[in-house]
């Protein structure tokens, strides 16, 4: 306690914090600082996970191993033979790498003073072209056309290996549906149509990792909630005071039966929000999305409107003017 995943995630928040500030000095003086600060936070974002699909609850180790018993080290030990000893410490590492670029910047200056002596020879520059001859043109020599293109270099070919490493099977998950903390972990379902949070409180935040043909109810009111990498998934909630997100998804259907503030929707292919009449204040923000739409109450039913997916922007003189472009059909 706490699971490595979630102090993984909260490792990466409080490096983000540092890392903007040196995108703030540096990002418009120095490359380098700003790819470096990529290259850190990539390294908490796979090592999460990495641990989501390894190791969840933590290191997990080998059931079908064998057991080394202390019976068994002292029998080896006393038996005369001799264990070969272990591998030396690897080498120290080198220094760190040093970024000049004043050697490539040179070889640039000389490859561009180069082309500019030949430009600058003005017609002498034509005196080192060789004459062809009409019988060598393609276009004036039908022989020519007739030999057809030359064949490729069999160096060039692409064919791939034999050997070439086959995908490892999908590793299947035990679904979850638990609370961590302040946090509720439903992960993994599949199939699922009577998923149901009760007894929730206003500090909680929902998590819905990888759940697919499944639905969840959660009742009374909470901070958040997250859909995360899920497939044809149903969310019906009470309330949220913070925000719903729906990340890289497909097929989600969301029923407000409350209030909520914000719905955010990210890399996600069909979205279908109902909104009831408390929520109809509810704002809608979206990005690389598509196949969006609102359902609105009215008169006892719900009328469908779709959230745009295209925009037309144009420049008015002062500044760009961006606006939903009617798709023409």
């Amino acid at each position: 306690s706490p699971k490595p995943g979630p102090y993984v995630k909260e490792m990466n928040d409080a490096a983000t914090f540092y890392t903007n500030r040196v995108l703030k000095d540096y990002k418009n003086s120095d490359t380098r600082h700003v790819d470096w600060v990529k290259s850190y936070l990539n390294i908490w974002s796979e090592l999460q996970a990495y641990i989501k699909e390894h190791h969840t609850t933590g290191l997990s180790w080998s059931k079908t191993g064998p057991v080394a018993s202390p019976m068994s080290m002292r029998s080896v030990l006393t038996s005369g033979s001799c264990l070969s000893p272990p591998p030396p410490p690897p080498p120290p590492p080198g220094p760190p790498p040093i970024f000049d670029t004043e050697p490539a910047k040179d070889e640039g200056t000389a490859s561009r003073s180069a082309l500019f002596a030949q430009l600058n020879q003005g017609e002498a520059i034509t005196k080192g072209l060789r004459h062809v001859s009409d019988d060598q043109k393609t276009h004036k020599n039908p022989s020519l056309r007739a030999q057809g293109p030359p064949v490729r270099s069999p160096t060039k070919s692409h064919t791939p290996s034999p050997t070439s490493p086959k995908n490892s099977p999908q590793q299947n998950h035990a679904p979850v549906l638990e609370l961590e903390g302040k946090k509720w972990r439903v992960e993994y379902q599949e199939d699922k149509n009577d998923l149901v949070i009760n007894n929730t409180e206003l500090k909680q935040v929902a998590y819905i990792f990888k759940c697919n043909k499944s639905t969840l109810q959660i009742k009374g009111k909470i901070n958040s909630i997250t859909i995360d990498n899920c497939k044809k998934f149903g969310l019906v909630f009470d309330n949220v005071v913070g925000i719903v997100e729906v990340i890289n998804s497909r097929d989600i259907q969301i029923q407000v039966m409350g209030k909520v503030p914000t719905i955010s929707i990210n890399k996600t292919e069909g979205c279908h929000i109902y909104l009831s009449e408390e929520s109809l204040d509810c704002e809608i923000v979206s990005a690389k999305s598509s196949e969006m739409n609102i359902l609105i109450p009215q008169d006892g039913d719900y009328k469908e409107f779709p959230v745009p997916e295209q925009f037309k922007t144009a420049w008015d003189g002062s500044k760009l003017v961006t606006e939903p472009a009617e798709i023409v059909g």
